[in-house]
């Protein structure tokens, strides 16, 4: 990625020096784009990108920390396949095409990967295409033959200064405030930032300064992660202030869930998934979660959900950083006007999972992309024979081929037909805390995290909650806001005077 990082977008930024912040921003399509692309990041693509070195994230982003590192730590053998905990760990975009088209990229991913069986039971038997290495053909042997995807006979898309963008139209100009509330530039669209910010006229405007500033990767990914947790995100940014605000049990407790007045647990209903929990009456708090692969297969899924579904899904309208901002800024902005198209902002504000990422029955119903259609084509008129990987549904004429239309392996099942189960195998119960750290069942366990919480056996209660996609939602989110997940999600109910 030398030529990537070398790449800088300029800004033009009004600083209030008195205070030490900024004003406004004033951003072509680049940078714009690349800020709209935060909403399009799987959680667990943005928890790694947030580690440094394998370390942990220097900014705590509710339990997807924990949730991230207790993945990481889980024995491949809670898994179906090997690749069901890289998928986990490192999701995939289903906009990667399009991002990859962003001035500044800062997802370290690598790029899809192609494997095939022999070349006669890709193109007459099975015809079976993985996207991840290690997987067993319906003919038994090992998908180990690697594959380039061609791409010297695709349509080569021809862009010009007035369709530069990957989102938004260009050539256009924003204003971006520092709460990451980004508008068309106009004096209407300045004006309105700085009475937010109580000025009522340009009596001190001569306290502020125009700065020309150059931010690249390093400060597109500090962005990032500011925009998770604080209110100034661009100040950080580009003044470099330090700063690495969390989400609190505190700040999430006391502004958007109360006590439940629900005492008892809700009817068994088919379908859900069932959990118990191990509450203490006295701190009425969930201290752990014994549960089954389902609710363990809902919970590590969170990973792969992208940012814009879970502020979508923040009725409330709570988020303790940025994002919530941003993502309205996408949904206002007028789509002929500032938008590629409908589809563009879809990918924005309600971005779907990579293909397979999804499996039967998931809880929150989230829709799944689909793959291109792939065809291998062996060419016979020489020799050796010429073999080739598209990713198009076309053929090239000659007098001696053979082709074939394949199928993409679900990576979470070992047979061809996808079974759509979820990540984790079924054989192992597992321990889930109120802080979303997962493990194995274990009664020593068990026994540690209450002698932790110095919760007496006295005063423990078990209860079964059962999960459909109203208590999945809301898991969702306060994993995202909260430290206390599970009773945030199962003992409260939302505080319906926040806003």
């Amino acid at each position: 990625m030398a030529t990537e990082e070398a790449k800088a977008i300029s800004l033009k930024a009004l600083v209030d020096k008195e205070n030490n912040r900024v004003i406004f921003a004033e951003s072509d399509v680049d940078f714009t784009d690349v800020l709209f692309s935060f909403l399009t990041m799987p959680m667990g693509t943005i928890i790694r990108l947030i580690s440094n070195d394998n370390q942990p994230p220097t900014v705590a982003v509710g339990c997807m920390n924990n949730l991230y590192e207790s993945i990481k730590n889980l024995d491949m053998q809670c898994f179906w396949t090997e690749a069901c905990k890289t998928m986990l760990l490192c999701p995939r975009n289903h906009v990667a095409p399009q991002n990859k088209r962003l001035k500044l990229q800062i997802d370290d991913g690598e790029d899809p990967r192609y494997f095939l069986c022999t070349t006669d039971c890709t193109l007459s038997v099975h015809k079976l295409l993985s996207l991840y290495p290690n997987a067993v053909c319906e003919c038994g042997r090992l998908m180990d033959r690697t594959m380039q995807l061609s791409e010297k006979t695709e349509k080569k898309l021809v862009f010009d200064a007035q369709d530069r963008g990957v989102f938004v139209k260009g050539p256009k100009q924003f204003i971006i405030s520092d709460e990451l509330q980004v508008k068309p530039s106009s004096i209407e669209a300045s004006v309105s930032v700085l009475s937010n910010l109580g000025l009522t006229d340009c009596s001190t405007i001569e306290a502020y300064n125009y700065y020309n500033i150059d931010v690249g990767v390093d400060e597109i990914l500090t962005l990032l992660k500011c925009s998770l947790v604080s209110k100034k995100p661009l100040t950080e940014t580009l003044l470099k202030q330090n700063s690495a605000p969390r989400f609190g049990k505190e700040d999430f407790d006391q502004n958007i869930y109360v006590e439940s007045t629900v005492e008892q647990p809700e009817s068994n209903v088919d379908g859900k998934i069932h959990v118990k929990l191990i509450i203490s009456k006295s701190k009425k708090m969930v201290c752990f979660a014994e549960a089954s692969k389902e609710f363990v297969d809902l919970v590590s899924s969170f990973l792969t959900v992208p940012l814009g579904y879970i502020i979508k899904e923040m009725q409330s309208g709570f988020s303790k950083g940025s994002l919530t901002h941003l993502y309205n800024s996408v949904k206002e902005l007028d789509t002929e006007k500032y938008l590629k198209s409908d589809e563009h902002k879809k990918m924005l504000i309600s971005p779907k999972l990579a293909p397979y990422f999804s499996y039967e029955n998931h809880p929150l119903g989230i829709e799944e992309g689909l793959h291109p259609t792939y065809r291998a084509t062996e060419y016979c008129d020489v020799y050796p024979h010429r073999y080739e990987l598209t990713s198009y549904d076309q053929i090239h004429p000659g007098s001696n081929w053979r082709s074939s239309i394949l199928t993409v392996k679900d990576p979470k099942s070992h047979f061809k037909e996808a079974r759509r189960g979820g990540f984790v195998t079924g054989s192992t119960m597992f321990t889930v805390t109120d802080n979303m750290i997962i493990t194995p069942i274990s009664q020593f366990k068990s026994l540690s995290v209450l002698n932790k919480l110095k919760v007496p056996f006295s005063d423990i209660e078990e209860r079964v909650v059962h999960v459909g996609r109203e208590k999945a939602l809301r898991l969702l989110v306060a994993s995202f806001v909260s430290e206390s997940a599970l009773t945030n999600a199962f003992l409260r109910e939302p505080n319906p005077n926040f806003s």
